[in-house]
C-alpha cells in the first residue's frame, strides 16, 4: 500500500504550517502571519516508531490570493483532500469559532476519510478550557495544541497513528508481500480524437465480457468493468482535453479537471497519442500531471496504421518520447490501432505486469547490498568537508515503491548522484518501469528526539546494512509482450 497521507485543512492562518514543522522538527513549510503564504501542496515524509507517512500542508480554505492564484490554490487544497488517508482540520483557539470554520467543516464533512480536530494555539490551559464550541463542527476526535508552548505533540502524534490506515505488512513474509489480486483501475487520458473512447469499445467487443457500465455523458469520466481471464478491470474512460484557450464553457473545463481527478484514481494511467499527430502543450500537461501524482504510465501511440503515411517507426517514435518526456524513459510503449481491435489485449497485459510491479515490496536486506554496491561502484563526492554516509535503506510502501535511506546528512547527496542511484534502484529492483519515490533522511538519535524512549534506529540498522544474510531473490523478471508492427 502506499505511504499514507495526512492532510493539513482549515482556514488561512489557523497555524497549519507550524504544525507541520512542529512535528517534523525542522523549517519545511513557511511560516508567515500574512495569509495566503502557502500555495502549493507542502508534503514531507514522517517517522514515528515503525510508522511511515507524509504530512501534507496545504494554503487556507476561503483566501482571496493578491497575485490571482486562488483557483491554483483551491485546486491544490483539493488534491490535498481527495489524496488523504487522515484529515488534520485546524482551528484557531486564541479567536474561537467563526463562519469560515463552518465552510471548512462542511466541506469536509462528507469525505469519507477519518478525521481529527486540532484546535492550535492553546497557549493555556485557560484557552483549552473554552474550546467546548468547537465541537459542533463535527462529531469526531479532539487534540488541543499549542505551537509556541510545545504542548500535546505526542498527544497528536498518537492520534495520527491511531487513525492511519493498517500498516504496511511485516518483512518475514517470503517473497514479495502481494495481497489477492485487486482490481486494476487503469485510467484512458489524452486529448481530443485520439482514440480513447474507440480502444473502449474494441476492448469490450473483443472480449465481450463488459459486466457493468456507469453510465455518462462524452463529457464525463465514464467507468467500465471487465473481467478478463478472471482478472477483474475498471477502465476509466476520460474526456478529451483541449488546450485551455481554446475552453468553451465550464462543461469543458470540468472535463479536464475530472480527466486530472481519474489520474489520481487510477492505479495504470494510458497516454494516447495520435500516430499521425505531434506531441501538444496538452499532452505535456497531463503528463506532468500522471509525474506528481507518482502513476505508472504506458505511453500508448494509436492510430498505428496511419503512421506508416508519416513515415514514423517505432524508433523514431521511442526517440520522440524520450526527448520530451526525459523523467519518463522508463516508462513502456505501446503501438496499436484501437479501430482494428489491434495490440489491444496486449495493452491490457502489459498494464497488469506494470501494476504488479508498482505493488511489489523487496527486502531490507537486498535493498541495502544494492545500496552499498551503488555506493562502492561511484562515492557521492565529499562536500564541505564531510563524507557522505548511508546507514541503511528500507522500502516503506508500494504503490509506488519508496524507498528511505537514513544517511547523516541529505544535503550531501546532490539531485546527480540521487539520480544515478535511482537508476540502480530500477534497473536491478523489480521496478524497471513505474517511478520510485526515494527519500534522504537523517539518521536521528531517537533519545533526543523523543526523551529517550526509543533506541536508536540507525545504530540497529547499519548492523542490517553490512549483514551477508543470504535472502533469495523471489521475483521474476518482467516479461513485457511486444507489439506487433
Amino acid at each position: 500500500m502506499p505511504v499514507p497521507q495526512v492532510a493539513i485543512i482549515g482556514r488561512p492562518n489557523v497555524g497549519k504550517s507550524s504544525i507541520l514543522n512542529w512535528l517534523a522538527h525542522k523549517r519545511v513549510s513557511v511560516v508567515d502571519p500574512t495569509p495566503g503564504v502557502t500555495r502549493d501542496r507542502v508534503t514531507y515524509l514522517m517517522q514515528e516508531g515503525d510508522r511511515y507517512f507524509e504530512m501534507v500542508d496545504t494554503g487556507g480554505i476561503g483566501i482571496v490570493d493578491r497575485d490571482d492564484l486562488s483557483e491554483d490554490i483551491e485546486r491544490q487544497i483539493q488534491i490535498g483532500i481527495d489524496t488523504a488517508d487522515l484529515i488534520l482540520f485546524v482551528v484557531d483557539g486564541i479567536q474561537g469559532l467563526v463562519p469560515l470554520d463552518q465552510v471548512v467543516a462542511e466541506r469536509l464533512r462528507p469525505i469519507d476519510v477519518p478525521k481529527v480536530l486540532v484546535v492550535n494555539k492553546c497557549d493555556s490551559p485557560k484557552t483549552e478550557n473554552e474550546i467546548h464550541e468547537f465541537y459542533r463542527l463535527m462529531d469526531i476526535p479532539v487534540v488541543t495544541t499549542s505551537v509556541i508552548g510545545n504542548r500535546n505533540r505526542d498527544e497528536l502524534t498518537e492520534a495520527i497513528l491511531e487513525h492511519l490506515p493498517p500498516a504496511f505488512g511485516d518483512e518475514s513474509s517470503e517473497g514479495a508481500a502481494l495481497a489477492a489480486d485487486p482490481e486494476l483501475k487503469f485510467a484512458i487520458v489524452g486529448r481530443r480524437n485520439v482514440g480513447k473512447s474507440t480502444f473502449i469499445n474494441a476492448l469490450a467487443e473483443e472480449e465481450r465480457c463488459i459486466v457493468s457500465e456507469i453510465p455518462g455523458t462524452t463529457r464525463d469520466s465514464i467507468d467500465v468493468r471487465f473481467e478478463i481471464d478472471g482478472k477483474r478491470l475498471l477502465a476509466i474512460d476520460t474526456p478529451g482535453v483541449r488546450k485551455r484557450k481554446s475552453l468553451a464553457n465550464d462543461i469543458e473545463y470540468y472535463g479536464l479537471v475530472r480527466a486530472q481527478k481519474s489520474i489520481r484514481r487510477a492505479d495504470v494511467v494510458f497516454m494516447f497519442f495520435d500516430a499521425t499527430q505531434t506531441i501538444s502543450r496538452v499532452d505535456k500537461r497531463l503528463v506532468d500531471e500522471i509525474t506528481s501524482q507518482f502513476k505508472p504510465v504506458i505511453f500508448v501511440i494509436n492510430k498505428w496504421d496511419l503512421a506508416k503515411e508519416k513515415e514514423m517507426t517505432m524508433e523514431k517514435w521511442g526517440e520522440y518520447l524520450g526527448h520530451e518526456f526525459g523523467t519518463l524513459r522508463f516508462a513502456p510503449i505501446a503501438f496499436l490501432t484501437a479501430k482494428a481491435g489491434r495490440n489491444v489485449k496486449k495493452l491490457v497485459n502489459l498494464a497488469q505486469s506494470v501494476f504488479k510491479q508498482t505493488r511489489t515490496r523487496v527486502s531490507t536486506g537486498e535493498i541495502n547490498r544494492l545500496v552499498r554496491a551503488a555506493v562502492v561502484e561511484n562515492r557521492p563526492p565529499v562536500r564541505k568537508n564531510q563524507v557522505p554516509k548511508i546507514f541503511f535503506s528500507t522500502q516503506v510502501a508500494t504503490e509506488p515503491p519508496t524507498i528511505v535511506c537514513k544517511c547523516n546528512n541529505p544535503a550531501l547527496f546532490d539531485n546527480a548522484w540521487q539520480r544515478y542511484l535511482l537508476g540502480i534502484l530500477r534497473e536491478k529492483l523489480p521496478f524497471q518501469e513505474v517511478p520510485i519515490k526515494l527519500y534522504f533522511r537523517q539518521r536521528e538519535q531517537a533519545s533526543e528526539q523523543r526523551g529517550g524512549g526509543h533506541q536508536n534506529e540507525g545504530r540497529d540498522y547499519e548492523a542490517t546494512a553490512s549483514s551477508d544474510a543470504n535472502d533469495e531473490d523471489f521475483f521474476d523478471d518482467f516479461d513485457g509482450s511486444d507489439f506487433d508492427e
